[in-house]
């Protein structure tokens, strides 16, 4: 059996922006049958919230879209960045913090942020929607579709690239 794929999703406490980032790229990846090919993960680069749900506003708007948020809140931990291929920051600050946990500098190839691969949104940062009201967890998840669906192509490129 082939090794899969892994991609860590990171924000900063992985109570909205991460776990959404996970929840949508998941349903693309069933979507298309690649469960087993693919692991998907996120994580926070604080642990304040660790153990918990992602923020029930956050779930409220990606449940509308189809999107089931079932993780639960954890840290990064060291091993992450040499556990996963692709890590995928939401913004400078999580790209900044994340940095404390690669003190090496071995694996900043591996860290990107979901902006890169957007098509229809020129934003490289995906924003915190925590401290807003319910069009800024529209906003986030409108962009993290856009990511999402750029990211695949990349992921299913690096897939069939380990099959050659």
């Amino acid at each position: 059996m082939t090794v899969p794929y892994k991609l860590l999703f990171v924000c900063m406490g992985n109570i909205c922006r991460s776990p959404a980032a996970e929840g949508v790229m998941k349903k693309m990846i069933a979507d298309l049958a690649l469960e087993s090919q693919v692991h998907i993960d996120s994580a926070g680069t604080g642990g304040w919230h660790r153990g918990a749900r992602a923020d029930h506003r956050m779930r409220a708007a990606a449940t509308a879209r189809g999107y089931d948020l079932t993780s639960m809140a954890r840290q990064v931990k060291e091993t992450d960045l040499a556990n996963f291929d692709l890590i995928l920051v939401m913004d400078q600050q999580n790209h900044r913090d994340l940095r404390a946990f690669d003190r090496d500098h071995l694996h900043e190839s591996k860290v990107h942020f979901l902006g890169e691969y957007c098509t229809k949104h020129d934003s490289k940062e995906v924003p915190d929607p925590y401290y807003g009201g319910e069009q800024g967890f529209e906003h986030v998840l409108n962009l993290l579709e856009d990511g999402c669906a750029g990211l695949l192509k990349h992921v299913q490129a690096a897939l069939a690239a380990r099959q050659v």
